[in-house]
C-alpha cells in the first residue's frame, strides 16, 4: 500500500469518525426537546383543573374577609326578624283590600282550609279596625254524611276563649233536605250564648228546579228552628241571594250576605252580618279567612245568641 493511498484511507476514516457525535448529539438534542414538551403539556394539563377547582375560594377569600362570619351573621338577623314579625311585633291587626266604615262588631268565619289555628293568639292579638274579634262562625257539616275535620276542636276552642260561636252547614241542593238537617242536629250542641244555626247556600244544579231548591231550603230551616227553638241564619252572596232566593218568605230569617270589595252593602232588604272580604289575614291563622262584620252593637250581638 502506497503513502498516498493510506493517507487517504486515514482522512475518511477520520471524517467519519468526526461526523458521527455531532450527528447523535442533533438527535439528543431533538429527543430533549421533544420530552421537555410533552412534559409541559403534561403539567399543563395536570394543574389547570386544580386551579379551576379552587378558584371560587381563593376569590372570595380575596375580596370577603372572613366570609363564613359574614354567612353566619346573615342567617342570624333573618332568624331573629323573623321571630320578631311574628311572636314580638305590636302589629297584630288584620289586613283587608278595604274595611268598612261605620261598624264596631267584627268576627271570622273559619273551617278546616284555615288549618291549625292558635287560639291562645287570636283572642289576644286579633284587631280588625282598632277593634277586638268578638264572633266567629265555624264550619260543622255538609251534605248529609260530612263532617268538617276541625270543627269539634275549633268550636270548643272559641267557647273556651271567649269568642262568640256560630255553626253552620253547607248545603247540597242535590241530597233530601230532611237528611241534611238531621246530619247537622245530630253533630251540632248549640248552648247557651252561641248564635243562632246557619244555613250556607252557594250552589244550584242546573238539573234542580227553582221551586224544589227552594222548598229544599225552606225544609232545612224549619226543621233546625224546630229542633234549636230560634230562627236559622241564612248565608248566601248577593248575586246568588237575588237570582234564586229572593222570595218574602226567605226574608224572615236573619240574612248573612256575602258581598266582596264594596264600601257599602248593595242589598236593600234586612240583613244581619256581611261578609266582606276572603283575604284577610289575621294573627293566629296561617291561611287568608273571611271578615265579617254585625249590623249593630255587641250588645245586640249578644241578644241575638240563644238563652
Amino acid at each position: 500500500m502506497n503513502t498516498t493511498k493510506k493517507k487517504n484511507i486515514a482522512q475518511s476514516n477520520k471524517q467519519a469518525s468526526s461526523a458521527q457525535p455531532k450527528q447523535h448529539r442533533r438527535s439528543n438534542a431533538q429527543q430533549g426537546k421533544t420530552t421537555a414538551k410533552q412534559q409541559g403539556k403534561t403539567t399543563q394539563r395536570k394543574h389547570k383543573p386544580a386551579r379551576r377547582k379552587a378558584s371560587w375560594l381563593v376569590l372570595l377569600r380575596r375580596y370577603i374577609y372572613n366570609w363564613p362570619m359574614w354567612i353566619g351573621a346573615i342567617i342570624v338577623l333573618v332568624t331573629c326578624g323573623l321571630l320578631w314579625r311574628w311572636l314580638i311585633a305590636p302589629e297584630h291587626t288584620a289586613t283587608t283590600p278595604q274595611t268598612p266604615v261605620g261598624y264596631s262588631v267584627h268576627g271570622i268565619d273559619i273551617s278546616h282550609h284555615q288549618g291549625n289555628i292558635n287560639w291562645e293568639l287570636l283572642r289576644n292579638r286579633a284587631v280588625i279596625d282598632e277593634q277586638p274579634l268578638r264572633f266567629v262562625f265555624i264550619k260543622a257539616t255538609e251534605g248529609s254524611d260530612i263532617v268538617d275535620s276541625r270543627f269539634k276542636y275549633n268550636f270548643q276552642a272559641a267557647r273556651q276563649h271567649g269568642i262568640v260561636r256560630g255553626a253552620y252547614h253547607f248545603y247540597r241542593a242535590t241530597t233530601p233536605a230532611k237528611r241534611q238537617a238531621e246530619h247537622f242536629i245530630s253533630q251540632v250542641k248549640l248552648e247557651e250564648g252561641d248564635l243562632p244555626p246557619v244555613l250556607d247556600v252557594e250552589v244550584k244544579p242546573d238539573n234542580v228546579s227553582l221551586e224544589d231548591f227552594r222548598q229544599g231550603i225552606l225544609e232545612w230551616l224549619l226543621r233546625v228552628e224546630q229542633h234549636y227553638k230560634v230562627k236559622p241564619i241564612l248565608y248566601t252572596y248577593h248575586s246568588f241571594h237575588q237570582q234564586y232566593m229572593n222570595d218574602s218568605i226567605f226574608n224572615l230569617y236573619p240574612y248573612w250576605i256575602a258581598h266582596y270589595y264594596v264600601d257599602s252593602v248593595r242589598y236593600r232588604g234586612p240583613w244581619a252580618f256581611w261578609q266582606h272580604s276572603d283575604e284577610g289575614q289575621i294573627p293566629g291563622i296561617k291561611e287568608k279567612v273571611d271578615l265579617d262584620v254585625f249590623r249593630g252593637t255587641y250588645d245586640e250581638l249578644l241578644q241575638l245568641t240563644l238563652k
